[in-house]
């Protein structure tokens, strides 16, 4: 089974939380699935769940290279040195990313909006990237955007593979046909 869930802003990717903070089990009741890799609670977006090990494995893992399509709203407007940074690949401090995708793009259409919202100033301008990873460490995203002088106000992982949030609103999810399974 393999299942497209579209997580919320401050849900952990996680089934349990000590502290009683909402988790996937308040929105998935499937036994026996598992997300193949995390989103951060402050992030929203697509988690993949499955019950295969193996394939959860090939989602999560880096050695794999399983492209990741994430959209970020960042403070102020890359110029394109700041995207060609992005591109070659940052020395964040404890790694180095690998050269990826990175693009302005326009604000996704159909786009929800985020509970909370992301803090609004006026006389600071907004931007969206569309970021292409073939790993995804902790934080990775927002801790490249914020090395080019962007820091990160809402990111959206859109897509892992060819599978995406289309759709899916947040908190709903869906199970792959035979058909798409076979598209990753």
């Amino acid at each position: 089974m393999i299942i497209l869930f579209n997580k919320p802003y401050g849900v952990l990717t996680q089934f349990t939380s000590p502290e009683g903070r909402p988790t996937l089990a308040d929105y998935i009741a499937t036994p026996n699935v598992y997300a193949a890799g995390r989103l951060d609670a402050d992030s929203e977006g697509l988690v993949v769940l499955t019950d295969d090990g193996a394939l959860q494995a090939r989602i999560s893992h880096p050695r794999h290279k399983l492209e990741k399509t994430y959209w970020a709203q960042v403070e102020g407007i890359p110029d394109a040195a700041a995207l060609a940074r992005l591109r070659d690949g940052l020395d964040l401090g404890d790694f180095t990313t690998r050269p990826c995708s990175a693009r302005l793009m326009a604000e996704p259409e159909h786009l929800w909006p985020r509970d909370p919202p992301i803090r609004f100033r006026k006389a600071i301008p907004t931007a969206w990237l569309e970021v292409k990873l073939a790993e995804g460490k902790n934080r990775q995203v927002r801790r490249m955007t914020a090395k080019v002088g962007h820091p990160t106000l809402r990111l959206i992982r859109w897509a892992v593979g060819s599978w995406n949030l289309r759709g899916l609103l947040p908190g709903t999810w869906r199970s792959l046909s035979l058909r798409e399974r076979g598209e990753l």
